[in-house]
């Protein structure tokens, strides 16, 4: 995922002159995730280039160049480390559009490498995407594949307005056939992982994984799941996830981030109120516990894993009781 993510930056800074890429390290080292590897030497300083350790100030040199014609990319090099310029999006980034009635987008992208399960301490392993997609006049997307790592990005870029792009640290590593460049679905659009009849899990970004292989699980004790990838919180893809729900009459939603006031709580109300007549159980959640993100040692019992999808899927008043 970390070289798609890297040729998506390339191949969008060589069509546009306009696209710039800026934060903390990404110049000559090329990023903490070596995601900006090389892009300072082939596109030069000016296109590429380091900031002081200042988020806020990251984030509010991108609004001032995305007014004057820019379309600037920023690395935020962990999802907490992004909380000190949280003003500046909620303030500005967030309103430009709306502010100005519609006359001055703000055409930007922030990078926010996210999540855990990388054995990383607090502030580098955090699930932020509540706070955004809570935030009207933002678009969030969190790609689970290689594919999808490589089109999303060059949608955001080309977005009209300011795209919060969460990476899951975790599947920086991940490999898959993917022949770059790669367009997938557009923005806004989840789509169906893994076909299944009998419940339907829910997920996004670095849940993807544990979802797939949670349904494999459950296939080898007789039960067909189904795993939808929203691929974008912000919008939310409601008439994917409707569908698929009303067919299987179950649902598990599973994610990282603490399931209180939650992405995961949005999906859940919203699967309730318009699949409530074709559920045959209340809609369940696997997310992270509501606790400050624990030291490495202890975060497999915070992650949502396979046993405790499974343990979920079990909940849902089978007719066999199993």
């Amino acid at each position: 995922m970390a070289e798609a993510l890297n040729r998506a930056l390339v191949h969008a800074m060589a069509s546009d002159d306009s696209v710039v890429v800026f934060g903390e390290d990404v110049g000559r080292l090329g990023g903490v995730f070596r995601i900006t590897d090389g892009l300072q030497s082939a596109f030069g300083a000016e296109r590429c280039f380091d900031t002081p350790l200042a988020e806020s100030a990251i984030v509010g040199m991108a609004v001032g160049m995305a007014m004057n014609g820019f379309r600037p990319v920023v690395e935020m090099q962990f999802d907490a480390f992004a909380l000190p310029a949280f003003e500046q999006v909620v303030g500005h980034v967030a309103k430009m559009r709306n502010r100005t009635h519609g006359r001055l987008p703000l055409p930007m992208v922030i990078r926010v490498p996210y999540g855990g399960g990388i054995g990383g301490v607090e502030h580098h392993s955090d699930s932020s995407e509540s706070y955004y997609a809570h935030t009207a006049g933002l678009t969030v997307v969190a790609p689970a594949t290689v594919a999808d790592a490589y089109s999303l990005l060059r949608d955001a870029i080309d977005h009209p307005d300011p795209v919060v792009f969460l990476e899951p640290k975790r599947l920086y590593w991940s490999r898959e056939d993917a022949a770059l460049p790669a367009r997938t679905e557009p923005i806004g659009t989840a789509v169906v992982r893994r076909a299944g009849q009998d419940a339907t899990l829910i997920a996004y970004g670095p849940s993807v994984p544990v979802a797939l292989a949670a349904a494999e699980a459950a296939a080898e004790e007789g039960r067909d799941l189904e795993v939808v990838d929203l691929r974008s919180v912000a919008p939310f893809d409601e008439e994917t996830v409707v569908e698929c729900v009303r067919r299987t009459g179950r649902a598990v939603v599973v994610a990282e981030a603490s399931g209180f006031a939650s992405v995961s709580s949005e999906i859940a109300a919203r699967v309730t109120e318009r699949c409530f007549h074709h559920l045959h159980a209340p809609v369940g959640r696997v997310t992270g516990l509501h606790i400050p993100y624990p030291p490495p040692k202890l975060e497999s019992h915070h992650l949502p894993d396979v046993d405790r999808i499974l343990d979920a899927v079990d909940a849902l008043q089978w007719e066999d009781g199993a």
